[in-house]
């Protein structure tokens, strides 16, 4: 077979674990992204989708000699999208290609008439060069200014630090409009998966909730939805969900029915009250508990599911509101094997990537312990920016440094620019970080664990719930620091 040469630029088919090729465009790396060892690879940045990808050479194919054999095997209306996302990069190419072209001709005709004025031209261009070349010796010409030469002259500063880290890299805003920068392992490319012929019940329609419900239809998965309020639940309908008037309802209707609320209170009434999810279960449903909760909780609710003949699966997810929306979410799996298997075309339309980590309670406690560390990284960095700010130091520059550091992340810059712009609309509640916290150290407390940093941040998370921040954005655990 013929070696097929990649360079920066071409755009390509790129296959990413078991997901079929997606259309992308090879381009340079973030500068403190380092290339996997092994294999040869190049970085991928995937058109219709905010992903990027390390891809090996042999993943990869050229973009137009393949097409019409990928687009035969691809059907999935995201897939159409990128596709459509490529072609119309490819538009804009030629245009400002045709663009070139004329202006080429428009100054090879303009040269060719200037000749004809070249030789009166010429004597005065002699008559001048004296004076032009003691010009050029006094200082740099107008050509060669700072600003020209691309490097700002001394009196006028750099663009602001604050920026978000994904503006500065300016080599994934080309025309698909993505800037997100996502893991290298990410597996997103979703676009064309084929949904379950299982009903689909969902119980919960909050911040993550609602953007798991949104791709789930998106994918074209039959979903039925509650939630306690039950206004949430007219979008849904809109978007071709069916509604259920109680969660017991839900449950009887569906095959797998997921909920997603806010603590273990809530997660047993969901299940244990008037009307709930126990009284629907019967032998071969499936309940698959998507919330944070303790260990404790989620045995007793795996105990009770199965003891009905049902199927439990817990399955809490890692990230925020605009991942949920985005679909990509991390799924945290543990219980019933087969259901984790039968609910993949769900994981793949809510989520980048699922793992599975055996007996129920295995990924209770690894959520809380991801969600710990979340917890105490923010209230770290609301102490060092209040602790910049009454020293003198600019929190700008403590945060540029950051973000060009070993310590640079989507989160940091995220939670960051709330800060500073004084914005805490909720992408993970306060309250919720905080009841994650509580739980993590009850569950150091239970194997005699010491977790004082935890215990630390969780009292400052306390002290910003008492100044009525608990419906904010966790980010907002910098006003406990300011009042």
């Amino acid at each position: 077979m013929a070696t097929v040469h990649l360079r920066i630029g071409d755009l390509v088919w790129g296959k990413l674990g078991r997901y079929p090729p997606w259309p992308g465009k090879i381009v340079s790396p973030p500068k403190d992204l380092k290339k996997p060892s092994g294999k040869k690879c190049f970085f991928v940045k995937f058109f219709g989708t905010e992903d990027h990808a390390w891809i090996k050479v042999e993943q990869l194919k050229p973009y137009h000699p393949h097409k019409e054999d990928m687009i035969k095997i691809n059907k999935g209306k995201r897939f159409q999208q990128a596709v459509d996302a490529v072609e119309e990069f490819l538009k804009k190419a030629r245009g400002r290609e045709q663009a070139s072209h004329n202006s080429a001709e428009e100054n090879s005709k303009s040269n060719s008439d200037d000749k004809t004025k070249s030789s009166s031209a010429e004597a005065r261009g002699r008559k001048n060069s004296t004076s032009t070349l003691k010009s050029s010796q006094a200082g740099e010409s107008d050509d060669l200014s700072p600003k020209k030469r691309g490097r700002p002259p001394k009196d006028e500063k750099p663009g602001s630090s604050l920026e978000p880290i994904s503006k500065r890299l300016k080599i994934f805003e080309e025309d698909t409009g993505s800037t997100s920068i996502q893991a290298a392992d990410s597996t997103a490319v979703n676009g064309s998966i084929t949904p379950t012929d299982k009903r689909i019940g969902f119980l919960g329609l909050g911040l993550m909730g609602s953007g798991i419900v949104a791709n789930l239809l998106k994918m074209g998965h039959i979903v039925m939805v509650w939630n306690r309020t039950a206004e949430k639940c007219d979008l849904f309908i809109q978007e071709g969900a069916r509604l259920g008037r109680t969660p017991a309802e839900v449950v009887s209707m569906c095959d797998v029915t997921f909920s997603c609320v806010s603590d273990p209170k809530a997660a047993k009434d969901l299940v244990l009250g008037p009307s709930g999810v126990l009284q629907g279960i019967r032998p071969g449903k499936c309940y698959v508990e998507m919330s944070t909760v303790d260990p404790d909780t989620v045995a007793e609710l795996s105990q009770v599911i199965t003891s009905r003949g049902g199927r439990f699966l817990e399955a809490p997810v890692s990230g925020s509101q605009q991942l949920s929306n985005d679909g990509m979410l991390v799924i945290l799996a543990a219980g019933d094997r087969s259901l984790y298997e039968d609910c993949s075309s769900c994981f793949q339309a809510m989520g980048k990537t699922s793992f599975f980590l055996g007996e129920v309670g295995s990924m209770a406690k690894m959520m809380l312990i991801l969600n710990m560390v979340h917890g105490s990284f923010m209230a770290t960095i609301a102490e060092g920016l209040t602790l910049a700010q009454v020293t003198g130091q600019s929190q700008t520059t403590f945060l540029d440094i950051l973000s060009q550091g070993q310590m640079a992340s989507t989160f940091l810059d995220q939670k960051c620019q709330n800060v500073l712009q004084g914005n805490f609309k909720p992408d993970y509640y306060l309250k919720h970080i905080q009841k994650d916290l509580r739980l993590a150290i009850a569950m150091g407390d239970s194997v005699n664990h010491p977790t004082p940093m935890a215990a630390a941040a969780n009292e400052v998370y306390k002290r910003a719930k008492a100044l009525d921040q608990s419906d904010n954005d966790m980010s907002a655990v910098y006003r406990a620091y300011i009042h």
